[in-house]
């Protein structure tokens, strides 16, 4: 990976002007997928890496030397462990290759799932608030 600007990106745009063009290449497929399976969620950068929220962080992405990223979380990660077998990772993160990028479908479904978590987190957070009889945000 090419060395990044001094300066912190502000938008997915500016972390991707900053990445190798074959790694950005594959890195604005796997951002125009997440966008498909979570219209309604914000861009933002955190902790200087591209990422979405709806009702909560959904998903990260990131360039390194040698593979990319997407930081899906450890439910997500359990969930959908058969199918992210042959990608390594750790706990919440999938790495891939732009070789070896992950499957479409299946980015859209860890997606739809972390939409779904961060949803149902919401309602259940509201319920507890309209049982107390006090509003929540």
């Amino acid at each position: 990976m090419k060395d990044r600007p001094s300066a912190v990106p502000t938008t997915h745009d500016e972390y991707l002007a900053s990445v190798p063009s074959d790694t950005r290449a594959t890195l604005q497929t796997l951002r125009k997928t997440i966008r498909s399976a979570a219209p309604d969620a914000e861009e933002v950068i955190s902790y200087q890496m591209p990422a979405f929220r709806h009702h909560g962080m959904l998903v990260y992405y990131a360039a390194f030397r040698d593979h990319c990223s997407l930081f899906v979380g450890g439910e997500a990660r359990e969930k959908f462990a058969a199918e992210l077998k042959p990608f390594a990772g750790g706990k919440g993160t999938v790495q891939f290759t732009t070789q070896r990028p992950l499957p479409a479908g299946l980015v859209r479904r860890i997606v739809k799932a972390r939409v779904a978590e961060n949803e149902a987190r919401v309602a259940a957070k509201r319920a507890r608030g309209a049982r107390r009889g006090t509003k929540t945000r």
